[in-house]
């Protein structure tokens, strides 16, 4: 069984694993982590509780650790629930570095949500209609310098829902 270590995550990683009960990686994780390390892209698609979220995660800290600015990546998914979710997931492993993230999504207010994408944070989770009004009225707000971009439930985001935002 391969360990976060010989799948090429750095050590500074391992406390905060530890801390929400992380021995060793899942399936999930050993297959995606080391290409998402390599700079490939990758498609996954494993149950519910099978780590996906830290698949993407962890290699996205490990590479912000290393070159830190701005929006360093765009998550997008189908809901907010979703949303907090993964960044909850960010936050807790991310902790010990700084990260600054923001959630965007719809029903919360568009003001204070342009002040904290104006904050320059690392990591953006988002609704696609939420984003997409941010981008159409915010000219100062892009996304052109982001290094990764994740498509969490991409079945659902590209079934049809959310053909406009996700096209622009």
């Amino acid at each position: 069984m391969k360990s976060f270590l010989e799948i090429g995550l750095k050590s500074w990683l391992f406390k905060p694993l530890e801390s929400i009960g992380l021995q060793d990686p899942t399936p999930v994780q050993k297959h995606c982590i080391p290409t998402i390390l390599s700079g490939k892209d990758v498609v996954a698609c494993a149950k519910t509780g099978s780590g996906k979220t830290l698949a993407f995660a962890l290699p996205i800290l490990q590479k912000l650790n290393e070159d830190p600015f701005g929006i360093f990546a765009l998550i997008l998914t189908p809901t907010r629930e979703l949303a907090y979710q993964i960044a909850d997931q960010f936050r807790i492993i991310g902790k010990s570095i700084g990260l600054k993230d923001c959630v965007i999504v719809g029903g919360m207010d568009m003001v204070t949500q342009s002040i904290e994408l104006s904050k320059h944070p690392h990591i953006v989770v988002a609704t696609p209609g939420r984003l997409a009004d941010h981008l159409e009225r915010e000219h100062d707000f892009t996304l052109k310098k982001i290094k990764f971009l994740v498509l969490d439930e991409a079945d659902r985001l590209l079934e049809g829902n959310f053909d406009e935002q996700v096209s622009d």
